[in-house]
């Protein structure tokens, strides 16, 4: 070993003679790759910054090749970290190609592919370009992926709420309650209920609920069914006497099924029930009813105000058919002057935002 270490420094000797210089640069760039070998035989691959990666890229392209070995990385990583470097000096906002597809856009595919899980990529395209929406099937299929959604077919089916909603919107439901008057006269009050958009339909009240006068008012109900969007395919009732043939025949004329709840059975009709409920302790129970006459605008202006103006926690806390301009949930009504209208010596409140 001493034999060695004698040849080794007599060899650095002769290379400070023959490269001597003042601070000895040459026998300090030796020393420095022999540590960086040493280091490199006892230490892990050392981990790299971003500032790292531009430094070594920029300094390789300032040394010769042949001295590339200097670096701690290999050639072909700093060619690759270089060509990064370029290709993200290209990266600005106003290169070239296809623009990127909106937000707004993309959530609107998405949507058409939960609502509709039978439509294709076409279909889907075809749906767009008719809202003035030009988009290709290959992007649809790529916002499809992203939004983790398969192809037609594989997407599944509607979920038992939107299954039962669906069904709901070929229904209605009819039923009577009943009022007495200060004079303690009993008085029958006739409505119809859409089970998919909650609207009320008053028929009548009457002291004697008769075949003519409950199959007159079938008709009259009957005359307004070609004017909704779906049609009628079921009527739900309980099984009231009231309830003549004659008034099932006018609904059995339009195409219309006739579906009796069971005995004793309230929640078979659940729906026209709570509407019952409702009108009885928001209105009736708090008012003192004289004739059928009053009894009849009563009834019309709560239904008014419950199909146009009251929110329904089964349409997300919105009315059935509004005929009011809803208040804004953007910051910019917070402040604007509301007022309000009182309905049946009000009893009932309806706020409005001024115009």
């Amino acid at each position: 070993m001493s034999l060695c270490y004698l040849i080794v420094r007599s060899v650095l000797q002769l290379a400070v003679l023959r490269f001597q210089s003042d601070t000895f640069k040459e026998l300090e760039i030796v020393v420095l790759h022999h540590e960086l070998a040493v280091l490199r035989r006892r230490v892990g691959r050392p981990p790299l910054t971003a500032v790292d990666r531009v430094f070594l890229a920029a300094a390789s392209r300032l040394v010769p090749r042949n001295r590339w070995r200097s670096f701690m990385v290999t050639p072909a990583t700093l060619l690759r970290w270089h060509r990064r470097l370029v290709a993200w000096r290209w990266r600005y906002q106003g290169r070239a190609g296809r623009p990127p597809l909106g937000r707004d856009i993309r959530e609107l595919i998405l949507r058409f592919a939960r609502e509709n899980p039978r439509w294709g990529y076409q279909r889907l395209v075809g749906e767009l370009k008719g809202l003035g929406i030009v988009v290709s099937a290959t992007t649809v299929r790529q916002v499809l992926r992203e939004g983790k959604l398969g192809p037609a077919g594989k997407r599944g089916g509607p979920t038992w709420r939107e299954f039962l909603r669906a069904q709901a919107r070929s229904m209605i439901a009819v039923d009577f309650f009943t009022v007495e008057t200060v004079w303690l006269r009993r008085f029958y009050v006739l409505f119809f209920i859409e089970l998919g958009s909650r609207r009320v339909h008053f028929a009548g009240c009457t002291a004697n609920p008769n075949s003519l006068w409950v199959t007159q008012q079938a008709r009259q109900v009957t005359w307004m069914l070609p004017e909704r969007a779906d049609a009628v395919r079921f009527l739900i009732r309980d099984r009231d006497s009231k309830f003549t043939n004659g008034f099932d025949a006018v609904f059995r004329s339009e195409g219309i099924r006739i579906v009796r709840a069971p005995i004793r059975a309230p929640q078979a009709n659940a729906v026209a029930e709570r509407f019952v409920r409702t009108i009885r302790s928001e209105c009736l129970d708090w008012l003192l009813i004289l004739n059928r006459r009053h009894l009849e605008r009563v009834c019309r202006v709560f239904i008014n105000h419950y199909n146009g103006h009251r929110p329904h926690r089964a349409l997300d806390l919105t009315s059935p058919s509004p005929t009011r301009v809803q208040l804004q949930r953007s910051t910019d009504s917070r402040g604007a002057c509301v007022q309000r209208r009182d309905l049946l010596g009000g009893l009932l409140h309806e706020y409005n935002v001024a115009a």
